[in-house]
């Protein structure tokens, strides 16, 4: 059973779904734009038996409090130090990450600062190279050269209802296998007063991850976390170069391309599950001693 829960991390409500025995081996999945945790509803169940997952809704995203901008600066850094606060509300001191799109700095950054909680990583779609960006991050890397109110008025066209269901379809060779509430949902989360705005800040400083790059890099060849990335190799945002990548750090990282496209787990989400079935065991043996 997966249960819906929040819990208050620096006076903020974050929403979370929670499945699995704690005393299991703990899950950390992390969503990306413009979803939430209702992204991870097919694979949850598809793992419970064996692990602890928990998947929070980010600040601004899903259920959880979305924070006026005059009093919560929408950053990586701070979105990192919200997940960093929950896991120590939920006292997660041990943990194998998941991350996608968004997830994946925060999850990064989370490494970073407490390398000796991550046991292992899953990268789903979640870039940190920049050879795995692709031309679609033209207009938002010209946001971020220069941040104009002209170039952040264009990006408004990415946070679109039409936009978003494109995210969800495109590269998926069957549309008619992505569930239509996926998409609709986070169109209506979107569309809340005020959101778009928080969501063209987070696109500006999405330029501070691409900086971080070669601090990521230096993690993964360093603490060599055993890391396997699962791709849509159709992703529009993130090319499969970006997944192949992490072996040049990492050359132990394994890498899995699938037939479909940035949300992967909407068509895959059987496969994905069975790859961290297969990785994860000797993932979180491997760093804990086999213990």
């Amino acid at each position: 059973m997966i249960h819906h829960r929040t819990v208050a991390v620096a006076g903020h409500q974050v929403f979370y779904r929670e499945a699995g025995d704690p005393t299991r081996p703990t899950l950390l999945l992390l969503h990306g734009f413009p979803t939430s945790s209702h992204m991870f509803r097919d694979l949850i169940p598809r793992l419970a038996d064996r692990y602890h997952l928990v998947a929070p809704d980010l600040p601004g995203f899903g259920f959880s409090d979305a924070p006026d901008r005059a009093r919560f600066a929408y950053t990586f850094d701070h979105l990192t130090r919200v997940v960093e606060g929950f896991t120590d509300a939920l006292d997660l001191t041990r943990y194998a990450l998941y991350v996608f799109d968004y997830g994946a700095p925060i999850g990064f950054r989370l490494a970073l600062a407490r390398p000796e909680r991550v046991s292992a990583i899953i990268t789903q779609n979640g870039n940190a190279y920049e050879e795995g960006l692709s031309t679609a991050w033209d207009p938002i890397q010209r946001y971020w050269r220069e941040p104009t109110a002209d170039h952040r008025e264009a990006l408004r066209t990415m946070l679109t209802p039409e936009t978003t269901r494109w995210q969800y379809v495109h590269g998926v060779p069957d549309p008619t296998l992505v569930a239509p509430e996926s998409y609709t949902l986070d169109s209506a989360l979107l569309a809340r007063p005020g959101n778009d705005e928080l969501q063209l800040d987070l696109f500006r400083d999405y330029a501070s991850n691409v900086a971080m790059y070669p601090q990521f890099h230096a993690y993964f060849a360093a603490q060599r976390p055993p890391l396997l990335a699962v791709w849509g190799k159709n992703d529009p945002f993130f090319l499969p170069e970006g997944a192949k990548a992490f072996q040049r750090d990492n050359p132990d990282a394994e890498v899995k391309l699938y037939d479909t496209g940035h949300f992967a787990l909407e068509t895959h989400a059987e496969a994905i599950a069975i790859a961290i079935r297969g990785f994860l065991p000797a993932a979180v043996d491997a760093q804990d001693g086999g213990e």
